[in-house]
């Protein structure tokens, strides 16, 4: 794939990232081979990516089931109000709970959906008792244990 003014990545940018994706501990030279580059040549496409944004940073992945966190709950929440401040808050207060993993605003019959990882049904009453419900504007929510995942992945188009 060329390189075009709508898109800036090339095969070899995407063969990177894929790369990265597997595991991005390895030597620039195992990834460089991988995709036909130099070391150096690799690591000059990789600060490319990184530069654009392309590449927000570098994490580790864990297995939550492994720390004990054997459920995830996915909650439907609808706010009492709309308004900037409202939508502010509730972004500012989720944001300080360590069990949401993911947040979304979203369209449809319910203003976010949000991705929660608990340890059982006692704990997870236990955060709606303590942190979910004592979150001002909340008019009402809808819970939905995760039976079972069948596909999961950050970056769906590499």
């Amino acid at each position: 794939m060329a390189k075009t003014k709508e898109n800036n990545y090339d095969s070899i940018d995407l063969a990177l990232l894929r790369e990265l994706l597997k595991d991005s501990r390895r030597s620039l030279q195992e990834i460089g081979q991988q995709v036909g580059l130099s070391s150096t040549a690799c690591w000059n496409r990789i600060k490319q990516l990184e530069s654009a944004g392309v590449i927000e940073g570098y994490t580790v992945k864990v297995d939550l089931e492994r720390l004990g966190f054997q459920n995830s709950v996915i909650v439907q929440v609808n706010l009492e109000s709309h308004s900037d401040e409202t939508l502010y808050e509730f972004g500012r207060v989720l944001q300080t709970i360590p069990e949401v993993l993911e947040a979304h605003l979203i369209s449809g019959d319910y203003d976010y959906l949000i991705r929660i990882a608990v340890k059982d049904t006692r704990d997870y009453e236990r955060l709606l008792r303590e942190k979910l419900y004592k979150i001002p504007g909340i008019r009402h929510s809808k819970s939905s244990f995760v039976l079972r995942t069948l596909k999961k992945s950050d970056t769906p188009l590499i």
